[in-house]
């Protein structure tokens, strides 16, 4: 569905007449409806663990699963994905939160939507093919890594009071608070961790999240009984109820409707502003990169086809109306949109259920969430983290790609790591086109062709003539002319002809001696159009064109 400039009552419309438009019969709606409770139990502790990580409240993740994944499903242009908070998000939100409160990282996901419509509106969503492989793997094993590290704390029950930003120095202060490590934190998280992994070897259809969590639980109330205090979501995570009394845990009460730049922790002024307005161009790319490539891969599982503009447009939406309600930065997660396709969902209604889903257990069992273990949710985004980081394609590259990739995914990977995703998906983006293009100037060649004669140098150039080919082509045809009167260039092999190619030719014919003339013939589209429109017209006894070699030659003797 391209939904541009539609909003409100429209959207509903055009969705449902979209459905109908499909046939949408009950059959397909329990296949939805079983999808969307998959996901949505699925998603229920994601959404926290991944709230908690980037350094908000966790009821701040099922905010956003519940309005973002509602709005993005209506509105985006693939069919399956499951929106909400995602594990690659983590590493830009929590520096925010940390500096800027609640409401600044409110504030900058309503800019970041914004960014993200402005991009589906100039149809940029395309471009996330030109992104390569080896950058792709670098920044998001570069993240995985980074998460994989913030979890140490609570894994193990260290005491820190404040995480430092960079990464360094997180690795620092967790290695000196080591010793303050808790064995019952960590007997809880490892048990959650080893159902995790265990579970799916079972081969049993439902996720492994929630019985990993409620066996974390379980062994949790075992060791409370012998006095071991483990720190949960309830003990560490504090609201502020009607009556000015404080409650533990989450508020089993709907998302309330306030303006982002109005929390107490927040000073809206054009510093503020001008501070957060990168960051959220820095959020925006993310959730397209990402959300893209999830509806990329979708596309492969159910051989359907998405709109790239229409779902930036549709994520953007979400990612503007969501902080009204306390949500947070949401993109297409991929692990739960592959959930939601194997489960059997046949429309985005699945995606919409699994919003509901999340609601009920909000308002229905957020006193039990409380109870969650923060080492068990810790081990939780461990294995997000094992699998974000596709250790299996990362051997798969180093072992069998060129080297140049290999160095940009490891380039790529070290700076996501030590500094920034943004720096490392630029210099990556960069190094990889610069890299690309010394691949395809060398793939121009000089051929000399057994047609030359005594008077005649018959040369075929193959590949394109542009600035990184262009000058080296035309100075290896200098070298070759001594002797010769004629010189004549087959083109049927050139597809390209840039500025820097022009000025190369320019320059050749300019340099060659007076008694020696050039003839090009079969010219591809490209190159004569290039040609035409920098009026390159023939000159007497020194510049003519041909359609074909043969008549070329037939004028040269």
């Amino acid at each position: 569905m391209k939904l541009y400039g539609i909003t409100g009552t429209k959207i509903c419309c055009a969705f449902i007449a979209a459905c109908i438009k499909d046939r949408y019969t009950s059959t397909r709606f329990f296949k939805d409806l079983i999808a969307g409770i998959t996901v949505g139990i699925i998603a229920i502790p994601l959404a926290m663990a991944l709230a908690i990580a980037s350094g908000v409240p966790p009821q701040h993740g099922l905010y956003t699963a519940i309005i973002a994944g509602f709005v993005i499903a209506l509105t985006g242009g693939s069919r399956f994905s499951v929106s909400g908070p995602t594990a690659a998000f983590v590493v830009i939100l929590y520096p925010v939160s940390l500096q800027f409160g609640l409401s600044g990282l409110l504030v900058a996901t309503l800019l970041s939507g914004v960014f993200l419509i402005i991009m589906g509106v100039i149809r940029l969503g395309r471009l996330i093919e030109y992104i390569p492989l080896p950058v792709v793997l670098g920044f998001t094993s570069g993240i995985a890594i980074t998460i994989a590290t913030m979890q140490i704390k609570d894994f193990f029950g260290l005491t820190l009071e404040h995480m430092p930003e960079s990464y360094i120095s997180k690795v620092t202060a967790l290695v000196k608070t080591f010793p303050t490590i808790n064995l019952a934190d960590t007997l809880v998280g490892i048990v959650t961790l080893i159902v995790l992994i265990v579970w799916p070897k079972l081969r049993i259809k439902i996720s492994g999240h929630l019985p990993a969590l409620i066996t974390g639980i379980l062994v949790m109330f075992i060791l409370n009984q012998f006095g071991y205090e483990i720190e949960t979501i309830g003990s560490r995570f504090t609201y502020i109820l009607p009556d000015n009394s404080i409650g533990h845990g989450i508020p089993s009460v709907l998302p309330e409707f306030i303006l982002p730049w109005q929390h107490a922790d927040f000073k809206w002024d054009w510093s503020m502003l001008s501070a957060l307005l990168p960051i959220s161009l820095t959020m925006a790319m993310l959730c397209a990169i990402e959300s893209l490539l999830c509806a990329v891969v979708l596309d492969e599982m159910t051989h359907t086809k998405h709109h790239s503009n229409s779902e930036l447009i549709g994520q953007g939406l979400g990612n503007i109306i969501a902080p009204f309600f306390g949500g947070i930065s949401a993109t297409a997660a991929i692990a739960r949109s592959a959930a939601n396709v194997k489960a059997g969902a046949t429309s985005p209604i699945a995606a919409v259920l699994h919003s509901i889903v999340v609601l009920l257990a909000l308002i229905c069992f957020a006193p039990l969430l409380s109870y969650i273990p923060l080492s068990a949710m810790a081990a939780l985004l461990l294995i997000v983290a094992w699998n974000m980081s596709a250790v299996q394609r990362v051997i798969y590259i180093i072992k069998c790609a060129p080297k140049d990739d290999i160095l940009i995914m490891l380039i790529c990977m070290s700076l996501t790591v030590l500094f920034d995703m943004v720096i490392a998906i630029t210099l990556g983006i960069v190094l990889a086109s610069i890299l690309f293009m010394r691949r395809i100037a060398h793939m121009t060649r000089l051929v000399e062709l057994n047609r030359s004669s005594e008077k005649t140098l018959v040369l075929r150039i193959n590949g394109p003539l542009f600035f990184a080919a262009a000058e080296r082509t035309f100075s290896e045809i200098y070298q070759k002319i001594n002797g010769y009167e004629h010189i004549v260039l087959q083109w049927d092999a050139v597809p390209i002809l840039d500025a820097g190619g022009l000025n190369a030719l320019r320059h050749f014919i300019d340099e060659l001696p007076d008694q020696v003339d050039l003839s090009i013939c079969e010219l591809q589209f490209q190159p004569l159009k290039t040609l035409a429109r920098a009026k390159f017209i023939p000159i007497s006894n020194k510049l003519m064109f041909y359609s074909t070699l043969d008549e070329a030659l037939k004028d040269k003797n």
